[in-house]
């Protein structure tokens, strides 16, 4: 989930394109115009798709040949496309199934896509039953998998040091004092400080893969395409925010979601098939993580806990400054998640308290395992 407000994509009833600017909608229309014969479009069929958190929003429409196409509208003073271009092909190269760029235009943030399916992994799971999604989350690490192997440095955004601090900043500059009200005093700004300072230094202790940055099921779709290889069975889209990072985040990711939880057994049957997939294919040669997975799942946690401090962050704005109450209603999800982890660590036990003190909660106990 990156700085600004990362596309987490919602399926929305058929209704009439809204357009709020009469000179974006002119300048769609002239667009649409020029696409319709070659690319065989039905303007008249034009409905939204999905909304999301960002500036971007994507709208379908029915073709001549009975399929249907994806526009995505992206104000280009808002949003820049270069990075989902650019992504894009790079996970094509790497087996990935993702959308053609079938027509772009730049200037103004119009794009015309395939239509990878209406219905996203998320709407076919079913959270009450774990090992009725076992399967799909095994393609999910295949494609994952198939997406880290193809990393090579130097051609995505470093997810260094100051990224993390910044993404990290958000908590205490969004959730704690515009949401909660509540100002850390010098000790409580020190505990924070030193708190973050641990968490970015274990993470930037990771091997560096690709890093999709929002991979869960929200954001994979259910295509129909029989005869995919086990990287293309799920369609990956809101890629364009991907950096070269930790490669313990996407499966962080994926396992502690932004809108659904897992008990830790089934979390770590998947984190476990993950692992030993990524030991074969070379991916694990790193400290002891070969041999040791509880080594590599105590690194996707402290992955996990600066993506969930971050998420509590970016929800608390998106809410309070950008007018959307449903993500905010979706913290309560990731304190759990923060709290969980942090009570497994004992250098983390000022911090938890803190946080307990925030949330009125009691300090949690007999949480700590001593581990270091």
């Amino acid at each position: 989930m990156r700085m600004g407000a990362n596309p987490l994509p919602m399926t929305i009833p058929n209704t009439a394109v809204n357009w709020p600017d009469p000179q974006r909608e002119a300048a769609f229309n002239q667009w649409m115009a020029r696409q319709t014969g070659p690319q065989g479009l039905i303007p008249d069929s034009l409905r939204p798709a999905s909304a999301d958190a960002s500036f971007r929003r994507y709208l379908r429409l029915d073709t001549t040949d009975g399929g249907t196409r994806i526009i995505m509208d992206a104000p280009p003073e808002k949003e820049n496309c270069k990075p989902f271009v650019e992504v894009a092909q790079l996970m094509k190269d790497a087996g990935l199934l993702v959308p053609d760029i079938l027509a772009w235009d730049e200037p103004q943030g119009f794009m015309l896509l395939p239509d990878l399916g209406q219905q996203t992994w998320m709407e076919q799971i079913q959270p009450e039953t774990p090992q009725a999604n076992f399967e799909r989350y095994m393609q999910a690490t295949d494609t994952l998998l198939a997406w880290q192997l193809a990393s090579k440095p130097g051609v995505l955004p470093a997810y260094d040091e100051p990224l993390l601090r910044r993404e990290l900043q958000l908590f205490p500059d969004w959730y704690l004092q515009q949401h909660k009200g509540v100002t850390p005093d010098t000790e409580e700004s020190a505990t924070l400080q030193k708190t973050f300072d641990t968490i970015i230094q274990r993470n930037l202790a990771a091997p560096s893969v690709y890093v999709h940055r929002d991979f869960m099921p929200r954001n994979l779709m259910i295509p129909a395409q029989p005869g995919a290889t086990p990287a293309q069975q799920l369609g990956v889209l809101d890629f364009q925010d991907a950096v070269y990072g930790p490669i313990t985040y996407d499966i962080a990711s994926l396992m502690r979601d932004a809108f659904l939880s897992w008990e830790e057994g089934f979390v770590l049957e998947v984190t476990i098939r993950y692992w030993e997939k990524a030991r074969k294919a070379g991916l694990m040669d790193f400290e002891d993580w070969h041999g040791d997975f509880g080594a590599f799942y105590r690194a996707v946690e402290w992955m996990g806990l600066q993506r969930h401090l971050k998420v509590a962050g970016i929800f608390a704005r998106l809410t309070l400054r950008d007018g959307k109450p449903k993500y905010l209603a979706d913290a309560p999800r990731f304190i759990h998640y923060i709290r969980h982890a942090a009570g497994r660590y004992r250098e983390l036990g000022p911090f938890l308290r803190y946080l307990d003190k925030v949330e009125g909660l009691e300090a949690a106990s007999g949480y700590a395992f001593g581990r270091v």
